[in-house]
C-alpha cells in the first residue's frame, strides 16, 4: 500500500547528529527537484530542529528515538519502540513509496516499518567504517550506499554502491572576503575555524583555551570561527575574550557554508559530513579525530584524507598547543603544502553523490510502477513549497 497521490513520496530517516541530517537534506532537495515529495524524519535533539528550520516543501516529522549509550539501554529500547509505532501510524496515514536511512539511531524504526507497507528501502553509510545500527539494518534494505569503499565489506546487503557522502550544492569554493563580511569578520585577515561536530568538542575546545597565547606570539593577525557545542559556549568565549581575540564564538551554526567559505584552515572533529564538505570547500583541515568514536571510525576517516594528502591529523592524546601551532602554520603559511592539499581535496569530493542515491531510489520507483510527474523544460516538477512539523506522540 502506498500513498495515492500524483507526487511520488520518500521519506528520509536522517537524525541524531549532522552528519546524518546534512546528508539526507542533500538527497532530499535532489528528489524534490526531480518530483518527489519529502518527509524528514528526525530526533527530538536540538541540533535536527535547528538544522530543518532551513529545510524547504519539506514534511518534518520527530520520532521519539534516543540514542544508545552506555547506561542507557531500557530509554534506548523505550525510544526505539516508540520510534517504530509512531513511523508505523505515519506510513499507514500516508504510505511511502521508498524509504532512505543515513544511519544512526533514528533509522531502524522506519526501515523495520517501511517494510510492512512493501515501499523500497534504502541506507546510506558515510563512515569509513559502517555503524552498529547500518549494519543490523543493511540485510533488510534493497540497496547500501557506502560514502568510503573500505565501509562495504561490513555492509551485508543485497545490492552496495559506493557513492561518496552527499553535500549540499552551496557548499563549494567561494570569496573568503565576502564571506567573512556576511559573518561580521575583517574580510583582510585570516581565519581558522575551529569545530567538533554538532555537538562541539570538549577536547576541541580545551586544546584552543591552552593554545590562546601562543596564537599571540606566532599568528597576531588571525581570527576565529569557532562553534563549541552548547554546554562550554561561555567557557571559550570567556577565553578568547581574556586573550582579547576576534572570534565568532557560536554553540552551533546554520550556515556552516559561511564559515568554512571564510576559513583558511580548519581543525576539526573527523566525522564523514565534516570531511565531504572540507573537500567540497577545498578546505584545508587539521583533523583530531574523536577517540571514542564506534569502531574507532573518525580516526579511519582521518587517516583516508591524511593518506590521499588531503588533510592533517592531529591524535588528541598527543595534541600540545606547540604541535596545533607548527601544524596550522605549516597549513596556513606553506603554499607548497597548501596547493598538495587543496588539490587531494578536489579529488576527494563527490559532487554528484546525492544525485547518484536519488537516481537509484527514482529507478526503483518506477520498476515498482510508481509514475513520476513530467517534468517541462521550466524546470522541475511542482511540490508542496510549505514545512509542516509534526512530533509524533504514541501513548
Amino acid at each position: 500500500m502506498h500513498s495515492t497521490g500524483s507526487v511520488p513520496l520518500v521519506a528520509i530517516a536522517c537524525g541524531g547528529t549532522g552528519g546524518h541530517l546534512f546528508p539526507g537534506l542533500a538527497v532530499a532537495e535532489v528528489l524534490r527537484e526531480r518530483g518527489c515529495a519529502v518527509t524528514l524524519l528526525i530526533s527530538p535533539k536540538e541540533v535536527d530542529q535547528q538544522a530543518v528550520r532551513s529545510a524547504a516543501g519539506m514534511e518534518i516529522v520527530t520520532l521519539p528515538a534516543v540514542g544508545l549509550s552506555r547506561g542507557r539501554l531500557i530509554a534506548f529500547l523505550r525510544g526505539f519502540h516508540q520510534s517504530y509505532r509512531s513511523a508505523k501510524k505515519l506510513f499507514a496515514h500516508k504510505p511511502p513509496h521508498a524509504v532512505l536511512a543515513m544511519g544512526g539511531f533514528t533509522s531502524a524504526p522506519p526501515i523495520l516499518a517501511a517494510r510492512r507497507m512493501a515501499a523500497a528501502t534504502f541506507l546510506h553509510e558515510s563512515n569509513s567504517v559502517a555503524g552498529r545500527a547500518n549494519r543490523w539494518l543493511a540485510p533488510w534494505v534493497d540497496h547500501a550506499f557506502a560514502g568510503f569503499p573500505a565501509a562495504v565489506k561490513r555492509l551485508r546487503a543485497g545490492a552496495i554502491s559506493v557513492t561518496g557522502t552527499p553535500v549540499r550544492p552551496k557548499f563549494r569554493p567561494s570569496d573568503a572576503a565576502a564571506c567573512r563580511v556576511a559573518l561580521e569578520l575583517d574580510a583582510q585577515k585570516p581565519v581558522l575555524l575551529f569545530m567538533g561536530g554538532s555537538q562541539g568538542a570538549s577536547g576541541i575546545n580545551d586544546l584552543l583555551i591552552r593554545s590562546l597565547p601562543f596564537f599571540k606570539e606566532q599568528l597576531p593577525e588571525v581570527q576565529f570561527i569557532h562553534l563549541t557545542g552548547a554546554k562550554e559556549l561561555e567557557k571559550v568565549r570567556a577565553a578568547y575574550a581574556a586573550h582579547s581575540r576576534k572570534a565568532l564564538v557560536r554553540p552551533f551554526l546554520v550556515e556552516m557554508e559561511l564559515a568554512l567559505g571564510a576559513a583558511n584552515a580548519a581543525v576539526s572533529r573527523a566525522g564523514a559530513s565534516s570531511l565531504t564538505e572540507f573537500a567540497a570547500t577545498r578546505l584545508p583541515a587539521i583533523l583530531i579525530p574523536y577517540p571514542e568514536a564506534a569502531d574507532n571510525h573518525q580516526f579511519l576517516n582521518a587517516r583516508a584524507f591524511v593518506e590521499s594528502g588531503a588533510a592533517r591529523m592531529l591524535v588528541q592524546k598527543d595534541a600540545s598547543p606547540e604541535l596545533l601551532i607548527e601544524m596550522i602554520r605549516d597549513v596556513m603559511e606553506n603554499p607548497h603544502r597548501r596547493e598538495a592539499m587543496v588539490s587531494a581535496l578536489e579529488r576527494k569530493h563527490h559532487p554528484d553523490a546525492a544525485e547518484k542515491i536519488a537516481g537509484h531510489i527514482i529507478a526503483a520507483l518506477i520498476r515498482n510502477g510508481v509514475q513520476m510527474p513530467l517534468r517541462s523544460n521550466a524546470g522541475p516538477a511542482v511540490v508542496p513549497t510549505t514545512v509542516k512539523v509534526t512530533k509524533l506522540q504514541v501513548a
